[in-house]
């Protein structure tokens, strides 16, 4: 009985004793304080040399749209040409094909609304350009614009500036709208145009439908090949002297996040961010920090999936 006993009472010590040398589950070991520095955003993407690419061109404006009645020319434009005006309250904005292009179609019904950056016509660049396509998931990273871009043929010239047209934003087909019928001329029976005729001046074509993808040109003096493989880097975005915290100790993505801010008695307090550039390594703070906290990494975990649902379909628990 006596053994019985001690053994019992063995036990229930060793229930209660922590791993010597482990700290108590739930303890921090691992914290960070955010820094400042500066932080460029920069995207490497595969090319290639293509002839007469399809780009978009968009709403400098919110309003309303009016395409100007322009059939398009089967040879570029020397200048920048005038193709729609979109009118905010008044207020006329002219939207301009840039030189060297043809109009290959409209991508939304004249007097259509529209929003600033909302692709509105798709034009054709004559000649050479760099073509990349882009998978959605870099969509908002790029965010439809480029500080700049480097681009590096395979084996060829390099690097060199790529000068972006358009915008990345997916084009459906375009459409261009039929001739005005022509007046006939004295004598003249009234016939319709010939097919032909119709053709020459643009008749029914448009342009081809795209992906998300980036257009850009080089300058002169780089020898291009058609199809030749490219490599392009890509600046988005830059910016000075920002509150930054490494990518594992922020739980989001795309503009809102979570962190864990450790107190002095080393318990997580999740706290709202808002953020902004990410290089891959780091993320900026826009708000939500002071930067005198002290973070835990990994960060917090997102919610988990409800029942029934993808859990590949939520997004990742930190920044990438």
């Amino acid at each position: 009985m006596s053994v019985v006993a001690a053994l019992a009472g063995c036990s229930g010590t060793d229930d209660k004793a922590e791993t010597p040398g482990l700290e108590p589950r739930g303890t921090v070991l691992t914290t960070v304080k955010p820094t400042r520095q500066d932080l460029t955003n920069k995207i490497s993407l595969n090319g290639k040399v293509a002839i007469n690419a399809v780009y978009g061109i968009v709403a400098p404006a919110d309003g309303e749209l009016r395409y100007v009645q322009r059939q398009p020319s089967k040879t570029a434009s020397t200048q920048a040409t005038w193709v729609a005006t979109v009118w905010d309250h008044g207020t006329p904005h002219k939207v301009l094909m840039p030189k060297n292009s043809i109009l290959a179609g409209r991508l939304l019904e004249d007097r259509a609304t529209v929003t600033t950056g909302m692709p509105v016509i798709s034009a054709t660049r004559a000649g050479y350009a760099v073509v990349a396509d882009i998978d959605s998931a870099l969509a908002y990273r790029i965010s439809g614009s480029a500080k700049s871009v480097q681009g590096q043929i395979k084996n060829g010239p390099g690097p060199f500036p790529c000068k972006p047209l358009g915008t990345i934003a997916a084009l459906p087909a375009g459409t261009i709208p039929e001739p005005p019928p022509a007046s006939p001329a004295p004598g003249a029976t009234g016939e319709p145009e010939t097919e032909t005729e119709q053709q020459q001046t643009g008749g029914g074509e448009g342009s081809e439908s795209t992906g998300l993808r980036l257009v850009c040109t080089t300058a002169k003096g780089i020898k291009l090949i058609n199809g030749a493989a490219v490599t392009l880097e890509m600046v988005t975005a830059k910016a000075s002297d920002v509150l930054v915290l490494p990518v594992e100790a922020v739980a989001g993505a795309q503009g809102k996040g979570k962190v864990d801010v450790v107190g002095p008695d080393r318990v997580r307090k999740t706290v709202d961010v808002v953020l902004g550039l990410t290089d891959g390594k780091v993320v900026e703070i826009k708000k939500g920090l002071k930067g005198s906290e002290t973070v835990a990494i990994p960060g917090p975990n997102l919610p988990a999936a409800p029942e029934g649902q993808n859990p590949e379909d939520q997004p990742s628990g930190a920044v990438g």
